[in-house]
C-alpha cells in the first residue's frame, strides 16, 4: 500500500482537509494506493507557489535549465523499477509498456533540455528610420499540465517538460487513476534539484475533478493549459479556458485509420497493425482502430493477422508475462464487448477474441465492418481492430476521413509516391507510411486535427505553445508626432 501526497513548493503534504481517495488495481480489484485529495485551498497554494517561483525561474539561463532536465531524465531511468511497479498496480499495464514509458519520458525531458537554446527571436525590419524592432519570445507564466493514465509517465513528463524548458513554472494535475505514478514524476523533479514552486503536483478525488480543474484554469496565476485525454473532457477544458481567454493545447481522442494498398508488404503490415491495434490493450490515443483493406489482398491480410492476434493474450501483469495486460476498468471492458456484440448483430464477422474475463480481453478482430455499426465511428480505446474492405484508393481515403477524429494514421504501399499522395489526403495531424500508427519521438510536432484537438507538443512547435511572442522596439533620434 502506497500513500501519495501533494507536492507544493517542494514539500510533500497532505490535503488541507486531510481527505484522501483510493486507487484500485484493475487486474485484482485490490487497493494499490491511497492519495491526498486536494481541496480548493490546495489549488490556491499550488498556484501561489508556482506564481511566486516564476520570476526567478524565468531568469534562469538555458544551460542550467538544460542541466536540470537532463538530471531529471537520468533519475527517472534510475527509478524505472519504481515507475514500473506503480504503473502496473494503478493501470494494469504490462511491465514492457511501463518500461517503454520510462524510456520515452526520459527522452522527452532530454529533448526539452536541448530546446532551451532554441527559444529564439528575430530582428524585424521597421519602416521607421533608426528603429530597431525585435520579435522576442518570453516565458508565459504558470503552465497547467493535465495528464492521463494510459501512458502516464510519457504524458506526465510531456505535460511539464517543454513548459519548464521555456522558463515557465508548472502544475501537474495528476490523473485520478494513477496518482502514485504521476507523483513519482514530481519526486524525480524534486530530486533533480528544481527550485521550490517550479514543479508542483496536485492529486484529487474523482468526485472533485471538475471543481479542481475549474479552479486551476480560473486561477489568475495560470497562463497556459495543456491537456491530453478524451475529446469529451477536452471540449470542457477548451470551454473553460476560453471563458478566461487562456490559450490551451489539446491532444484528444483518435480513431486511427490504417490503409493497406494492394501492393503492400503484407507481412510487415500485419506486424505493424498488431502492434498499433493491441499494444497496451489498445488504450493509446494513436491506436489502430480501423484497418482499411483493398479487396485484392484482404483475405491474405486477415488470415495472417488472425494468426498473429491469436498469440496476443491478456493476463494479470503481476502474475505472468502475457503480451496484453488489463483494461483500466471493468466498465471499459464491458463497453468493448458491447461494441463487438453490436457489430456482430449487424452482420460483422468476429474473426477472433471478443470475450471478456473481468478486465481481461484478448486481441479482437472484427471483419466486414460497415457504417451502420458503432465500432465504425466510436473510439473503442480497447484491443479491437475493425476491418473495412474497399474497392479503390479513393474509397479508402473516403473511409479514412469518414470520422470526427484526426490524430494518427498509416498507409502501407511499396509505391512511395502513391503512398505520399494518399497520406496528404488523410485528415490527421500524423501519418506514417509503412509504419504503425503508434509512434512517438519527442522532437516531432505531435497533435491532431478535427475532434482530436489542436496545438502541437514536441520540438520547436511546442515553443510557440509555451511562450509569449512580444514586439519590442528601440528608437533613436527624435520622432514627429501628429499632436
Amino acid at each position: 500500500m502506497f500513500i501519495t501526497k501533494l507536492l507544493i513548493n517542494n514539500e510533500a503534504q497532505d490535503s488541507s482537509d486531510a481527505s484522501t481517495f483510493e486507487c484500485i488495481d484493475p487486474a485484482t480489484g485490490d487497493i494499490t494506493s491511497i492519495a491526498a485529495a486536494a481541496s480548493l485551498a490546495d489549488v490556491e497554494l499550488a498556484a501561489g507557489a508556482a506564481a511566486a517561483a516564476f520570476p526567478a525561474w524565468s531568469d534562469v539561463g538555458p544551460s542550467e535549465r538544460r542541466a536540470l532536465l537532463n538530471r531529471a531524465a537520468d533519475i527517472l531511468i534510475a527509478r524505472t523499477a519504481d515507475f514500473v511497479d506503480a504503473m502496473i498496480g494503478e493501470t494494469g499495464a504490462t511491465a514492457a509498456w511501463a518500461r517503454i514509458n520510462c524510456t520515452i519520458a526520459a527522452d522527452t525531458l532530454r529533448e526539452a533540455g536541448a530546446m532551451t537554446t532554441q527559444i529564439t527571436g528575430e530582428i524585424v525590419p521597421s519602416g521607421k528610420v533608426g528603429n530597431l524592432a525585435m520579435a522576442v519570445r518570453q516565458p508565459a507564466g504558470v503552465c497547467l499540465g493535465i495528464a492521463p493514465w494510459n501512458a502516464p509517465i510519457i504524458l506526465g513528463a510531456r505535460a511539464i517538460a517543454m513548459p519548464l524548458a521555456c522558463g515557465n513554472t508548472t502544475i501537474l494535475k495528476a490523473s485520478e487513476l494513477c496518482p502514485r505514478t504521476h507523483c513519482l514524476i514530481g519526486d524525480v523533479m524534486l530530486e533533480a534539484g528544481f527550485a521550490p514552486g517550479v514543479v508542483n503536483v496536485i492529486t484529487n478525488a474523482p468526485k472533485d475533478a471538475a471543481a479542481i480543474v475549474g479552479a486551476l484554469i480560473a486561477s489568475p496565476a495560470v497562463r497556459r493549459i495543456n491537456f491530453t485525454g478524451s475529446t469529451r473532457v477536452g471540449r470542457l477544458i477548451a470551454e473553460a479556458s476560453a471563458r478566461h481567454l487562456k490559450r490551451c493545447l489539446l491532444e484528444l481522442g483518435g480513431k486511427a485509420p490504417f490503409i493497406v494498398l494492394a501492393d503492400a508488404d503484407i507481412d510487415e503490415a500485419v506486424r505493424a497493425a498488431a502492434f498499433g491495434a493491441f499494444m497496451n490493450q489498445g488504450q493509446i490515443c494513436m491506436s489502430t482502430e480501423r484497418i482499411i483493406l483493398m479487396d485484392d489482398i484482404a483475405d491474405e491480410f486477415i488470415a495472417k493477422f488472425k494468426a498473429k492476434a491469436a498469440a496476443l493474450v491478456a493476463g494479470n501483469p503481476r502474475e505472468c508475462k502475457m503480451p496484453l495486460g488489463a483494461m483500466i476498468k471493468a466498465e471499459a471492458a464491458r463497453r468493448i464487448i458491447a461494441l463487438v456484440e453490436d457489430a456482430s448483430h449487424k452482420g460483422a464477422t468476429l474473426v477472433c477474441g471478443g470475450q471478456a474475463r473481468g478486465t481481461l480481453i484478448d486481441a479482437t478482430i472484427i471483419d466486414n465492418v460497415t457504417p451502420a455499426m458503432r465500432v465504425y465511428r466510436e473510439e473503442s480505446f480497447g484491443p479491437v481492430a475493425a476491418i473495412i474492405r474497399v474497392n479503390s484508393i479513393d474509397e479508402a481515403v473516403t473511409v479514412a476521413n469518414d470520422n470526427e477524429y484526426g490524430l494518427s494514421s498509416a498507409v502501407f504501399s511499396r509505391d512511395i509516391p502513391q503512398a505520399l499522395s494518399v497520406a496528404r489526403r488523410i485528415e490527421t495531424g500524423i501519418c506514417h507510411i509503412n509504419e504503425a500508427t503508434v509512434a512517438d519521438e519527442p522532437q516531432m510536432p505531435f497533435g491532431g486535427v478535427k475532434s482530436s484537438g489542436y496545438g502541437r507538443f514536441g520540438g520547436k512547435a511546442a515553443i510557440d505553445e509555451f511562450t509569449e511572442l512580444r514586439w519590442i522596439t528601440v528608437a533613436s533620434g527624435n520622432r514627429d508626432y501628429p499632436i
